[in-house]
């Protein structure tokens, strides 16, 4: 604390006394780099940083008790005497060790806004994410209904597809069974049954005609899974 000057008013002086600072930090072994350039520049964001990073090094550390920082400053220069134009220092001084104060409070309230801030973040984060959460399980709640409104659909239509099927079989059937008893009986072939056919085996233009034996669709429609 002997080395330290506390009436620097030029830029060597302080580049001094941050030296001092930096050589203490070095020997205890606290692994910090004070930025003095930009601190000397004097920007709001680079001084409250490192201000903010000295209260909590101290929060942290400080074992608790007083602290009577007038008598370890007595050592420096510039922070004694109590005669004379002294006095003017010794005010100096006393606004000097107010200063420091109101700005831990400024600091001190900087960071409990910024915890504020970030903690409202955080608690709107939360909330997006709750509202996106329920969002999605109304969307997968709705697509599982229409998912089981289409099955049932699909069933239905598979079950008419059958029935009808069956009929136009069973009139093939009978057609054919009819046309074989006409030519055993060399029996001249009836139109109507003619007609009838044609309109059992017509097809639309893009038909494919499945393979015997075998209903269109009906295969694929056994192994799939809605």
């Amino acid at each position: 604390m002997n080395k330290v000057k506390f009436d620097t008013k030029h830029d060597y002086e302080y580049v001094t006394n941050y030296k001092i600072l930096q050589s203490a930090f070095d020997k205890h072994k606290i692994d910090k780099i004070i930025p003095v350039e930009r601190l000397m520049k004097c920007k709001f964001q680079d001084n409250l940083e490192f201000l903010q990073w000295l209260k909590k090094y101290w929060d942290q550390y400080y074992p608790g008790g007083a602290y009577d920082a007038g008598s370890r400053r007595k050592g420096g220069h510039g922070a004694s005497s109590s005669t004379g134009p002294a006095r003017a220092s010794g005010g100096t001084r006393t606004m000097a060790s107010k200063k420091p104060a109101a700005g831990g409070t400024g600091v001190r309230s900087a960071a409990s806004r910024n915890t504020a801030g970030a903690s409202g973040r955080l608690s709107s984060s939360s909330g997006n994410s709750a509202v996106l959460d329920q969002n999605s399980a109304a969307v997968i709640i709705d697509l599982n209904k229409q998912l089981g409104e289409l099955k049932a659909t699909v069933d239905g239509l598979e079950k008419e597809r059958d029935f009808y099927f069956g009929k136009l079989r069973d009139i093939e059937i009978l057609v054919q069974q009819q046309q074989e008893a006409d030519a055993s009986a060399n029996v001249e072939e009836s139109p109507v049954l003619k007609e009838i056919q044609n309109i059992l085996y017509s097809t639309e233009e893009g038909f494919e005609v499945p393979p015997e034996g075998e209903v269109e669709g009906e295969g694929d429609i056994e192994d799939e899974t809605f």
